[in-house]
């Protein structure tokens, strides 16, 4: 008798092995199609007026916005304001897949001991990559 309560036991453990299973593929087919994107960190006065005009709306409270011109997209993102200067932005990585483009950036603060401007910033980064006619999708 004891041996009938094993055989739904098993089959439940395989059941689970096999959902587990399918989720790790499924997520290694996602990293392998990620295909790296060339990009071009643009300086403020290089900017398109508009988008210059909309960030400038925009650079008080954080935000994260994409502008299409001339068969570019720029993907822009800010921090919002922070209380001095001595911060910057490091983009970690930018790539796409089928479906969208990634866009991974960190904020990083001045050190305890930098001496920094003591005014209000608005810390921003604005790339620019061919248009890929896709979502862009911002992960920090």
């Amino acid at each position: 008798m004891s041996n009938f309560k094993l055989i739904p036991s098993i089959a439940m453990l395989l059941f689970f092995s096999l959902i587990l299973s399918s989720c790790s593929f499924s997520k290694k087919d996602n990293e392998a199609g990620k295909k790296p994107v060339d990009f071009t960190v643009v300086e403020e006065e290089d900017l398109p007026q508009e988008l210059l005009t909309i960030i400038t709306e925009k650079k008080e409270i954080g935000f994260k916005l994409t502008y299409s011109c001339n068969g570019y997209l720029y993907i822009v993102q800010g921090y919002g304001m922070q209380n001095t200067g001595g911060y910057s932005i490091l983009v970690d990585n930018v790539y796409e897949t089928e479906n969208a483009v990634y866009f991974d950036t960190t904020l990083i603060g001045p050190e305890k001991e930098e001496k920094v401007t003591q005014a209000i910033t608005y810390p921003y980064i604005v790339i620019k990559i061919e248009n890929k006619e896709k979502s862009v999708v911002f992960l920090s």
